[in-house]
């Protein structure tokens, strides 16, 4: 049903039930319909309704008992005559736009059971407003469901939420830019069942208190500043079954208790502090689902005990100092979809009892110190999409059936002696008859010649000592070993790898040249990048992307191959990206790239950042970031290329000066005007590409003029609406206003507020890089988990 509500139901004086509810309804609702004296339910929810609640709401619905206007585009202030509807006990107004200061008169709803406020823009302007807001509610002996969640409530939670109704069963304060303490009077709310106040800004710790809460099934204190241990009272929360303290700053060890909680099917303590070993009593836990104890300090070794978990259907351990053999046990785990163990010290050899786990996913073993051959058993498992073992010692054929057949060279980069396929960038293995033919020359040729210079050594040895009898021997010096071990390519097989640097192999053309496919001999496709030498600055941009390219390597860099270098010609042999830029995905009506996977890509330029600002005894600037400097792989990883006006920071410096300017609408203000770059210059870029990325809208923009910018135009809308400013395809209109909508948009807004800490006009205010990227990463975890709930 669509149009508009008909003001003549007004004149139904004896209607009692209103039920429009999940249609396609717009317009205002008729002021009318809230003076039928009868009525005792109005649904509405789930429409596209707009304006403002009138003034007199409630005033005269003296038998209104539930009011359903949940998922519209209300607006305005919620009146404080809406309770006067004195028999109401269920009030739902979330997923709307109401703003302004929340009411403190719900309290004469005395029978209210429900009161759903989330998802709006309602703040409570000063900390006597919150603490009134909470007293007044008090009064509500009846109140069984609180969520105020996602609003910019600011604040501080009063001890006076301890004498909230004992009926209290559900209470939801996430994301509401909360600060202070988590009041110990929670331990009052002895019925409570679920209590959510993730991403805060809650400091202190974690109150003993908790314990007492004995019906408590779900805890999500996630994503704040909470210190300190975690409470061993916790395990005294038999009927827990969720607990989310991710993101945080808690330290010290894992409570070996936490195996008394044997209802529990969720646990996440990622980034935090968290240091000594996993308890051993851990592993008892034989019903849990999903284990997240990634990005800590955790260390020593994984036991055969994680066997007993056989319902496990998560494993994340990733980025800790774990060590040892991964244990065969973990073939056991006959349901894991997830497995991530990246950026550990594990050794030894990958388990072949793994290939019988017929319900992975994705698998992350890179970042280790695994040896010897990736087992063939893993071909049989035909549900894995994900697999990356790089940056390991693995050597060997490398599988090429069942699921291998779509994994490209970026999940086996970086191993001592792997080989395959061409298209993996590996050699090519050899044959036992290759084998057997180099051993019989080995016999035939090299022996005789080893032979040969062994006794001619020692001839000459024997005649230098008799020579010299007593002298000592001049010290000889071999000359240095050039730094560049890649083969270097000519001109003329460049020439003939282009058809002539034909225009049918451009693929793209930059400020110094242009960039041509090619397909080396061995099978290699790689991207030659030509230097345009008429131009001014063309040979020093060439000659600073070989030093940076020379001295960095990381994952989500392209990689120089080789190179070309004569009098009247230039030339880079970089790795080939066949996905192309991100402005190319973000501008073309062709490509399409959904929430996740654009926040993937900024996460990889922003580990990317992290090691050239971070991760390198000469931190590198990149200056010149931007969409189209941005490459995607197969996988849609990214890689950050184009360093031909970057700067290497020597020494003790930590900026330097330029008069090469970047891209205007990317540059930090200070570079724009004294040519000041530093590694703040990269984050202020980095947030307007992250900001560019989810608008998809230009800096340069034609709608951006005078005082308007991309910047300005962002920050203006997180004060209003978000989705103003979003690229429409992310939010489909089919599902707005659905659970999966909020968490879109919970995500989005979230990263539009990193981006401008990331873009702030004064150097030392901006985010550095690696805060950022814990940062991101938080916000994808709670994306997936809010994803993975609908």
């Amino acid at each position: 049903m669509a149009g508009e509500i008909p003001h003549e139901i007004g004149n139904l004086q004896n209607l009692k039930l209103l039920d429009f509810g999940a249609n396609n309804l717009t317009g205002l609702i008729p002021s009318i319909i809230f003076n039928n004296s009868n009525i005792e339910v109005i649904q509405l929810y789930g429409n596209h309704l707009s304006g403002n609640l009138p003034s007199s709401t409630g005033i005269n619905l003296p038998n209104l008992l539930r009011l359903y206007l949940w998922g519209n585009n209300l607006s305005g202030v919620i009146p404080s005559s809406i309770c006067n509807a004195s028999k109401l006990t269920v009030l739902e107004l979330s997923r709307n736009l109401f703003s302004g200061l929340v009411a403190n008169t719900f309290g004469n709803c005395r029978q209210l059971q429900i009161l759903n406020l989330a998802y709006s823009q309602l703040a409570t302007g000063s900390l006597s407003q919150g603490q009134s807001f909470f007293s007044s509610l008090t009064n509500c002996r009846y109140l069984r469901y609180l969520a105020i969640q996602t609003n910019p409530w600011k604040g501080i939670l009063p001890n006076s939420v301890g004498n909230l109704s004992k009926s209290l069963e559900y209470f939801y304060a996430g994301s509401c830019e909360l600060g202070g303490g988590i009041p110990a009077e929670f331990g009052n709310l002895s019925n409570i069942i679920a209590l959510s106040l993730y991403q805060n800004q809650l400091a202190s710790t974690i109150p003993t208190t908790v314990g007492k809460l004995q019906n408590l099934q779900g805890l999500d204190l996630s994503y704040n500043n909470i210190q300190g241990s975690i409470p061993s009272e916790l395990c005294q929360l038999e009927s827990l079954n969720t607990l989310l303290l991710q993101g945080n700053a808690l330290q010290n060890q894992i409570p070996t208790c936490l195996a008394n909680l044997t209802s529990l099917r969720a646990l996440n303590l990622s980034s935090n502090r968290l240091n000594s070993t996993i308890p051993p009593t851990f592993w008892s836990l034989e019903y849990i689902l999903v284990v997240d104890f990634s990005l800590n300090l955790l260390s020593g070794c994984l036991p055969q005990d994680i066997g007993n978990l056989k319902v496990l259907t998560g494993l994340y351990l990733s980025g800790n100092q774990l060590s040892c053999s991964i244990p065969s046990s973990i073939g056991g785990l006959k349901d894991l979809t997830y497995l991530a163990v990246a950026r550990n010290g594990f050794q030894g050899s990958i388990p072949e009892s793994i290939g019988s786990l017929i319900s992975l996913e994705s698998v992350d073993l890179s970042d280790n110190k695994l040896s010897g051959e990736i087992p063939k058993s893993l071909e049989a498992l035909s549900h894995l999409v994900y697999f990356n073992v790089s940056f390991n010692r693995l050597e060997g054929e490398i599988p090429s059936g069942g699921p291998f057949v779509n994994f490209t060279e970026g999940s086996f980069m970086q191993n001592y002696a792997l080989c395959g396929s061409l298209r993996l960038q590996v050699q090519a293995c050899e044959t036992s008859s290759t084998q057997q033919s180099k051993s019989s020359k080995l016999l035939r040729y090299v022996l005789p010649a080893v032979a040969t210079a062994v006794v001619m050594l020692a001839l000459i040895i024997i005649f230098i000592r008799c020579c010299t009898r007593n002298k000592n021997l001049p010290i000889l010096e071999n000359d240095s070993l050039s730094l560049a071990t890649w083969r270097r390519i000519s001109y003329q097989e460049l020439q003939r790898l282009t058809d002539g640097f034909s225009e049918s192999n451009l693929i793209g053309a930059g400020s110094f040249g242009s960039v041509y496919k090619a397909t080396l001999p061995y099978g290699m496709n790689v991207a030659i990048k030509v230097f345009n030498l008429q131009l001014d600055g063309a040979i020093k941009s060439f000659d600073a992307e070989c030093e940076v390219l020379r001295r960095v390597r990381h994952r989500n860099l392209v990689k120089i191959i080789s190179s070309c270098s004569n009098h009247g010609f230039k030339a880079l042999i970089l790795e080939y990206m066949p996905q192309g830029s991100l402005e190319k995905w973000l501008y073309s009506h062709k490509y399409t790239l959904n929430i996740q996977q654009r926040l993937d890509i900024m996460i990889d330029v922003a580990s990317a950042l992290e090691y050239l600002h971070h991760g390198h005894p000469t931190p590198v600037i990149h200056c010149d970031l931007k969409p189209s400097n941005v490459l995607l792989d197969d996988d849609t990883v990214a890689h950050l290329s184009d360093f031909g006006i970057s700067k290497l920071l020597d020494g003790e410096d930590s900026v330097t000066q330029t008069m090469t300017l970047a891209t205007f609408g990317y540059m930090a203000p200070e570079y724009g005007s004294e040519g000041i770059v530093s590694t703040c210059g990269d984050v202020y870029s980095f947030g307007i590409l992250m900001i560019e990325t989810f608008t998809r809208k230009m800096p340069t923009d034609e709608m951006f003029t005078g005082e308007t910018s991309l910047k300005k135009w962002v920050e203006e809308s997180l004060r209003l609406a978000v989705t103003e400013v979003v690229d429409a395809e992310l939010l489909s209109s089919e599902e707005e206003e659905g659970a999966e909508y909020a968490a879109k948009t919970k995500c989005i807004s979230s990263i539009m507020s990193l981006a401008l800490k990331c873009a702030t006009d004064i150097p030392e205010e901006r985010m550095k890089v690696k805060d950022a990227l814990v940062d991101l990463q938080k916000i994808r975890t709670n994306f997936l988990m809010d994803v993975q709930e609908f």
